[in-house]
């Protein structure tokens, strides 16, 4: 079994088990991405057609609350993951799981793979160099993000299909329950404007929907709605801000192999006859590299969200987006900045975790997977002398 094959089936592994372990926190980080709540000051300003359909005016009844309403979206992420187990069930937080685990191994699998082939190429070149009296042997830090933008941007044009539908399928409820919400406001502000509707037939009409399951809805109506909506582009819609978020692995693994550089090094200098580094360490190294790549590309991945979602979120025209270009606009004029940010701890404490399992359990799959491969050898050997 090659080293790149061996890393891309640990990769994959090590993948699924990160994500069926976190996925709850996932779920939830999405919903909190695809929120569209607009500023106030930005609605106060806005002429009557851009308005939120539920906005009442100053005087006028407004909508009733509820426990489940988007309001709740500023509780906690511990909150919200309650507010979710109590309305959908414990299915609700694992809505797109199948799909979801289908992308990791395929995504881990395709980026591992080709990372390893190119890893390969790029330490061979610089051991070539060395011997030509260039440099010394190693791979410098603009190579390692090269060789994982590379990696990362034929994961992303592969898999991308994949999480579009699993985002669909992660916020289809919050999307439901925003339109029902919407409708419920329109009902109560021409009731207020024209005091023709009794107030009790519309409690009466909507009563309980905030706590009602959502009508099933797997991986092909997902996919047939994103077909009915655009097209066959549609299964690539985020593609431009996900593409340049190969900065986000490049950037983890240039900090993680670094690291680990760096740490082998002083091991060497210290003389501690210690090569291989423990599980521990390669999960505290994999959460800091993590750490740092979430960070510093987090708005992307929420436009990325924003993009993937369910356009008719809020039944705003303001909060629709065409394309990467025009979400950022808004985004910027109606929310702020803070929009760009929304559910960043949740997908801190996500993302770090899932990617210290993912490094642990993929360094323990690939010594296995090497160890498995070099016991075959050698029985075929012995049976072969034989």
């Amino acid at each position: 079994m090659s080293n790149a094959v061996a890393n891309g089936l640990a990769g994959a592994g090590g993948g699924i088990i990160a994500q069926i372990i976190t996925y709850p926190l996932q779920t939830v980080n999405t919903r909190q991405q695809t929120d569209r709540t607009a500023k106030k000051r930005a609605l106060g300003g806005l002429p009557s057609p851009l308005r939120e359909k539920g906005d009442i005016e100053i005087g006028k009844a407004p909508a009733d609350s509820s426990p489940n309403s988007s309001s709740s979206s500023n509780g906690g992420t511990l909150f919200q993951i309650l507010q979710v187990i109590r309305s959908e069930g414990w299915g609700g937080l694992y809505s797109g799981l199948k799909p979801s685990l289908i992308g990791t191994a395929a995504s881990q699998g395709i980026y591992y793979y080709f990372y390893q082939v190119l890893k390969n190429k790029v330490e061979a070149a610089a051991v070539a160099r060395k011997k030509k009296g260039l440099g010394d042997g190693t791979v410098g830090m603009l190579s390692w993000l090269v060789v994982a933008a590379i990696a990362g941007s034929v994961n992303v044009l592969l898999t991308n299909p994949i999480w579009v539908l699993v985002t669909r399928m992660q916020t289809h409820t919050q999307a439901e329950r925003k339109i029902m919400e919407a409708k419920r406001e329109d009902m109560l502000r021409k009731m207020s404007a024209t005091n023709s509707v009794d107030i009790s037939d519309v409690k009466d009409k909507f009563v309980g929907t905030d706590s009602i399951k959502p009508r099933p809805y797997g991986t092909f109506d997902a996919a047939r709605e994103v077909y009915d909506e655009t097209g066959i582009k549609g299964f690539w819609k985020g593609l431009i801000p996900t593409l340049i978020m190969v900065c986000n692995p490049s950037i983890q693994f240039m900090i993680y192999e670094t690291s680990i550089k760096h740490l082998q090094t002083k091991r060497l200098a210290i003389k501690s006859g210690i090569k291989n580094l423990t599980a521990l360490e390669v999960f505290l190294l994999g959460a800091v590299a993590k750490l740092g790549a979430t960070i510093s590309t987090y708005p992307l991945l929420v436009v990325k969200s924003r993009l993937q979602a369910k356009q008719e979120i809020g039944r705003n025209v303001m909060l629709r987006y065409t394309g990467t270009l025009d979400a950022i606009v808004k985004m910027i004029r109606y929310e702020g900045l803070y929009g760009f940010y929304k559910g960043m701890g949740t997908k801190i404490v996500q993302s770090v975790f899932a990617a210290s399992v993912l490094f642990m359990v993929k360094e323990e799959l690939v010594k296995a997977f090497l160890f498995l491969a070099d016991e075959s050898r050698k029985i075929l050997v012995r049976l072969k002398k034989e």
